[in-house]
């Protein structure tokens, strides 16, 4: 038997929600703990980690109630698909399948433990890039791409995620293959890409190119895009272009640097930017295109940049109420 559909799915409320921050750059650079190939599913691995990653989603729920805001929980699976297994410790895909599904275990009873009327919670099952996440060295006809994240795509589903989060796709041909397996296992999906500080994904195309053609080759099929792992001043460059794609558009996770993903992948010190400022930036964001839904964080980014974002967009009643 199905469960039954979440009642605050992003895409079909008018709430606005929000997302955490970076995780795995909260794990390297401010907690020192050693991230093989930058996959925080190795947290899965032990007590420990476990409760950390509870630990880690509290200040984000305490801003959501404060805030009125919805709050997605992200799990921690970004790079927890079948290539990724020797790299990340995992000896085989049963027990990788194991750590996918007892991630969205841990975020249901943080869920059922915190979740509150004012602050509503959805589960989001994340699905990284088959290769790096910055550069398109994995190529894939879309029909690949299904085939490889169709594993992913249905432990998620079956340990019960809401929804799934393609984070960081940098190719139109993965976003294609990974939509229609999410859309065959009957589970929706956010597409989400990572652009250049061009506005371009980095295997060329512009976001509306990339856009128009997943919608076209899926029908339509993903719930909603966004963009993550960019800077406001990237995004909002992209988002001066006009066309109908702009309208798909429903999410934003921000990093806090301005570097290049080159830059970025040479740096040996966090550059976490300025929360302030990046809260008014995502909130002007917001502004200029009311239809954004989901707002956070990505690369750089933790609870002081989400409390930032959440205060920026609050309404004058919003901050009396919250002050009382």
């Amino acid at each position: 038997m199905n469960k039954p559909e979440p009642r605050y799915l992003p895409h079909k409320s008018s709430r606005l929600f929000l997302t955490d921050g970076g995780l795995e750059t909260v794990l390297v650079f401010q907690k020192g703990i050693e991230l093989p190939s930058f996959a925080s599913i190795v947290l899965m691995k032990t007590p420990e980690g476990r409760d950390f990653l509870k630990a880690y989603f509290e200040p984000f729920v305490a801003i959501a109630r404060a805030t009125g805001c919805g709050l997605i929980l992200e799990s921690p699976t970004w790079r927890a698909s079948p290539d990724w297994q020797t790299a990340v410790g995992f000896s085989n895909l049963d027990q990788l399948a194991a750590a996918n599904a007892a991630s969205i275990a841990l975020l249901d009873e943080v869920r059922q433990s915190l979740e509150t009327p004012a602050a509503p919670m959805v589960i989001s099952g994340c699905i990284g890039p088959r290769g790096d996440g910055y550069t398109p060295d994995t190529v894939m006809t879309a029909n690949e791409a299904e085939a490889y994240h169709a594993w992913q795509v249905r432990v998620l589903k079956d340990a019960g995620a809401d929804l799934l989060s393609a984070l960081t796709l940098t190719t139109i041909n993965e976003a294609v293959g990974l939509t229609r397996a999410a859309k065959k296992a009957h589970i929706p999906v956010a597409v989400s890409f990572t652009i250049e500080v061009d506005g371009r994904l980095p295997s060329g195309p512009t976001l509306g190119e990339a856009i128009a053609a997943v919608d076209e080759a899926t029908g339509c099929a993903p719930a909603y895009f966004m963009i993550n792992c960019a800077h406001p001043d990237h995004i909002a460059q992209t988002l001066r272009s006009t066309g109908p794609w702009i309208e798909r558009i429903s999410g934003i996770r921000a990093n806090a640097s301005r570097c290049s993903h080159a830059e970025l992948d040479a740096c040996e010190k966090l550059d976490d930017g300025y929360p302030i400022e990046l809260g008014r930036q995502v909130a002007d964001l917001r502004t200029i295109f009311p239809n954004l839904i989901v707002m956070g964080g990505c690369c750089g980014t933790d609870y002081r940049h989400i409390a930032e974002i959440a205060r920026a967009m609050m309404t004058p009643t919003q901050h009396q109420e919250a002050a009382a």
